[in-house]
């Protein structure tokens, strides 16, 4: 495949499996939005971490692309500045995280050396990061009508959603990787 091939899809494999988690998150979580865009528990977080995770600069203009269409079309359809910031700071939060974990843990692109601290200690950074830059813009605008409770619930719903995808798709790879050898084995 070819490298401009494989950047596409790439990112349109991002904005598919973003826009997909979060209709997830809206089927079963209906009952967890605290108010609109923010959830006690939301997996989309965690998509947009594991995709910069694996995918780097691919991952995150996916998450840009496809936070653009939702914001645009879905939940803040007549706040096109919201809708725009709110896309830029949702795509920044895991962005930055990626790089940070680039420096200071040398982050491979297999992930071979991220061990499940690190991963626990990246979810943490990405859950603080995330609602903290949504809130200093939100304060910036003025909008500080409950901003600790929005806070809260946001760094509770992104650390929630995000254990939820990175440890259950951990715990999918590890049945593939040990039912595998078994399968080889019995092909003999």
């Amino acid at each position: 495949m070819s490298s401009l091939r494989l950047h596409f899809c790439s990112v349109v494999g991002t904005v598919i499996v973003f826009i997909f988690s979060l209709w997830a998150n809206e089927q079963i979580f209906t009952h967890c939005e605290f108010v609109r865009g923010v959830n006690w528990i939301y997996l989309p977080a965690g998509i947009r971490l594991l995709s910069t995770l694996l995918l780097g600069g691919d991952g995150a203009i996916g998450l840009l692309i496809a936070s653009w269409l939702v914001n645009f079309f879905y939940f803040f359809p007549n706040d096109p500045v919201r809708s725009i910031v709110g896309g830029i700071i949702a795509t920044v939060a895991p962005y930055a995280v990626y790089r940070l974990a680039q420096e200071i843990y040398g982050l491979r692109a297999s992930l071979s050396n991220l061990t499940s601290k690190r991963l626990l200690v990246l979810v943490l950074a990405y859950s603080i990061a995330s609602p903290l830059l949504h809130h200093i813009w939100f304060f910036l605008r003025g909008d500080t009508q409950h901003i600790a409770d929005r806070f809260f619930v946001m760094f509770v719903g992104d650390f929630s959603g995000t254990l939820i995808v990175i440890y259950t798709l951990k715990a999918l790879l590890s049945l593939v990787t040990v039912r595998a050898p078994q399968a080889s084995g019995e092909s003999k």
